[in-house]
């Protein structure tokens, strides 16, 4: 199963990402406006967040807010669904509103602001390029759907370097769906996200530094009635 590749200036983007959604779930974006020096940045001063002690990071532990958890979650603390190891990651929830270190929520908020802006043009491709017996189910359109929203996260992920004694079985994230519309990964430092097909086999996903893989989720599957399928999707140690 090969992803598509979409170029964000071709004027059939918006048509081939959802051909792509509907046969795979997934697409890889390609020359999109974020900057890549911003996603340099980003990835080496939370590349030294993640390196302190953990009593450090402890001081932004995770804490909720109505229905929505923000801030530092230490390895160990999530499991894939129906799996009963852990993730073999620690990560943090960011949202503009929530607890973040000082130097880094300039920075943090920058990206945050390219990939909301990015995901809200790629929920109108699809608004435009969906066919109408889908979208007239619509109570609004994609786009609106998370137009302004507070919950729009941005979750910046650490794989730490894999002990020799951990746990049988565990990978840097075990198979999943993801709950949201949809998701902006850009691409990791290192390889090992796959995605699985219809028939139960596992494929890469091979992005270069600066291309951002987008995959279906939940709730986009949920409200167009299966027609874009929520990918199953996994991070493999190297």
């Amino acid at each position: 199963m090969d992803v598509l590749k979409i170029d964000y200036t071709s004027p059939t983007a918006g048509e081939e990402l959802a051909k792509s959604f509907r046969e795979t779930g997934f697409a890889i974006i390609t020359n999109h406006p974020l900057s890549k020096d911003t996603m340099k940045e980003v990835y080496a001063r939370w590349g030294d967040f993640f390196a302190l002690k953990e009593e450090a990071k402890n001081n932004f532990l995770f804490s909720r807010k109505d229905d929505v958890q923000a801030g530092f979650f230490p390895m160990n603390t999530e499991n894939a669904k129906g799996q009963s190891i852990p993730d073999l990651k620690e990560f943090y929830h960011y949202y503009p509103w929530g607890k973040t270190p000082e130097d880094l929520k300039t920075l943090t908020n920058s990206l945050y602001s390219q990939l909301s802006n990015l995901g809200h043009t790629l929920l109108q491709w699809l608004d435009e390029s969906t066919p109408k017996e889908i979208t007239q189910q619509f109570s609004m359109p994609l786009a609106d759907m998370v137009k302004d929203s507070e919950n729009t996260m941005l979750r910046i992920l650490h794989y730490p370097p894999i002990d020799k004694d951990i746990t049988p079985g565990a990978i840097r994230a075990a198979a999943h769906a993801d709950i949201n519309f949809i998701t902006l990964l850009p691409a990791a430092t290192e390889s090992g996200l796959q995605t699985q097909d219809v028939n139960g086999d596992w494929h890469d996903v091979s992005c270069n530094f600066g291309d951002i893989a987008i995959n279906a989720a939940d709730m986009l599957q949920e409200c167009t009635g299966g027609y874009y399928p929520s990918t199953i999707h996994r991070v493999l140690n190297p």
